[in-house]
């Protein structure tokens, strides 16, 4: 086993997670709103899903990245649009009593659907893209076990850092008030909607700046 691969994995997976965007807004609300088991298996959604790119980019398989990058148009603009509408239902969300009986959404919902965001925005793609030639070494071994060590590396980094976040986050919810929690949801909500909305905006004015 190279443990060089495990840790480098771990430091990508780190950097890919720790930064605060929409992604961490959304598991942020659903701690806050539902419980740091709500927020800990939408990361780990997020963590699938860099997982899967790591492991497209560091297998070099050019048909597949090939044909997101080809398309990323697509997804991107359905990304954008989905944290449009995750934000505008955020912002207009109405917090629950903290308690172990109310309803929440199921923890497989909550996975999946980070799935989906995660993997409908290309942008991470284009991040492995960029940063694994800087391990240049990576790519002499292409093999399925090098591949799954380096993969497993990102997953437990990325993993790692949604565990520490809400359960950081979870810990303290019981002691944040019901007003508190109405103004988190709305700002929450408004920042949701910017990500999305600025998305969409650069992909239509590059649109209109590639018009001749």
């Amino acid at each position: 086993m190279d443990l060089s691969l495990l840790m480098q994995g771990i430091v990508i997976g780190l950097t890919l997670a720790v930064p605060v965007g929409p992604i961490s807004l959304i598991c942020i609300h659903r701690t806050v709103a539902d419980g740091r088991l709500h927020g800990i298996f939408s990361g780990i959604g997020v963590a699938t899903a860099d997982s899967v790119y790591a492991a497209v980019s560091f297998l070099g398989l050019t048909v597949v990245s090939g044909l997101i990058l080809g398309y990323q148009s697509v997804f991107r603009s359905l990304a954008g649009l989905v944290l449009v509408l995750v934000g505008i239902r955020v912002f207009f969300s109405e917090p629950a009593s903290v308690s172990t009986d109310s309803e929440h959404e199921p923890y497989l919902k909550d996975y999946l659907s980070m799935v989906a965001i995660t993997i409908a925005n290309p942008l991470t793609l284009v991040f492995f893209i960029a940063i694994l030639p800087g391990f240049g070494y990576i790519f002499q071994g292409t093999s399925v076990i090098a591949a799954a060590e380096f993969v497993a590396g990102v997953f437990i980094g990325s993993t790692i850092w949604w565990i520490v976040l809400c359960g950081s986050i979870g810990s303290v919810r019981s002691s944040i008030g019901r007003e508190n929690l109405k103004l988190i949801n709305r700002i929450s909500g408004l920042l949701i909607v910017c990500f999305g909305a600025g998305m969409l905006i650069l992909l239509i004015a590059g649109r209109i700046i590639s018009i001749p």
